[in-house]
């Protein structure tokens, strides 16, 4: 066992996250148990700091932390025991399969065994479970040099190209207000918002999914023509939520009648004080959160 060097303030300046944020990870996903010193006191251990690491990059990525923590368990990691004790032999050997498909650039294997998922599982889990996985993996891959930008690209168009097509094939709604769904002024990264965009349309809401941020007069434009009575945004890094929070404030003014919903990583790492003041537009991190969001 590793010895505790770092007081959660250390970790709070290292890794730049609320200490509030990153008690409210622990208790909430026991991913990791700091040690205790003798005051009682929090100490981190560098496994530890590389888990949280992994954690915040994965959230920067655009998933939610619940989703960081699901992909941590399901990828296998030295603090979350190995892949084999996490998911079944079935799932390990089409992942594997599916990775090397993906790195060999060999797309109508990849497509197969990607419709051989979604026929095992249930759509969330195959997105999330599977997918979403194999997105991180790869992406991990690249970060550490193991493959070319060509590989990472090819790999995750067909990826999120797949989640995307799952996403129109869902019917809505008539009778449930339209839905707007797009990231937050500078974000690139959609995996987050094309989850949520498909909870909206299993629960039938008609949704308008724009994906990558647009400028903000496009984005006046779009809902002056499609008049939706929601506007879901995401919002992934940190230096993007202050501007985030200034065009929705913008927005509140000039579509009075528009319910905005914001979620995204960036969000776990604002302090208790200014969530009090964002509890509105805060749509939470899980489906039960969603639902309860929808509700009020």
């Amino acid at each position: 066992m590793q010895e505790g060097k770092y007081n959660i303030k250390a970790v709070s300046n290292l890794l730049n996250i609320q200490p509030g944020t990153l008690r409210a990870w622990e208790r909430r996903y026991k991913f990791i148990e700091p040690v205790r010193n003798e005051s009682g006191h929090r100490l981190y251990t560098e496994k530890h700091l590389q888990t949280l690491k992994w954690l915040i990059n994965k959230t920067e990525q655009g998933f939610t932390i619940s989703q960081a923590v699901s992909l941590l368990e399901s990828t296998g990691s030295e603090e979350s025991g190995s892949t084999e004790n996490r998911k079944d032999e079935q799932t390990i050997k089409l992942s594997d399969d599916l990775i090397e498909a993906l790195l060999n650039f060999d797309e109508n294997k990849a497509q197969m065994l990607i419709s051989q998922a979604f026929s095992m599982y249930t759509i969330e889990h195959t997105i999330v479970g599977v997918l979403g996985s194999i997105l991180v993996q790869i992406g991990d891959k690249w970060e550490n040099g193991e493959i070319t930008s060509a590989h990472e690209h090819f790999a995750s168009n067909i990826l999120k190209a797949r989640i995307s097509s799952v996403m129109h094939t869902i019917p809505t709604s008539g009778f449930l207000p339209k839905a707007l769904a797009v990231c937050a002024p500078g974000e690139k990264h959609e995996f987050g918002l094309l989850i949520f965009t498909i909870f909206l349309k299993r629960k039938g809401y008609e949704t308008i999914y724009l994906g990558e941020s647009i400028a903000d007069n496009d984005l006046l434009i779009v809902l002056n023509i499609i008049k939706p009575r929601y506007l879901f945004m995401s919002c992934s890094m940190q230096a993007n939520l202050e501007a985030t929070l200034e065009l929705i404030e913008a927005l509140k003014k000039d579509f009075p009648d528009l319910k905005v919903g914001l979620g995204g990583a960036a969000l776990s790492f604002i302090s208790e004080e200014e969530r009090e003041d964002l509890c509105g537009i805060m749509i939470g991190e899980t489906q039960s959160d969603w639902e309860e969001w929808l509700k009020v």
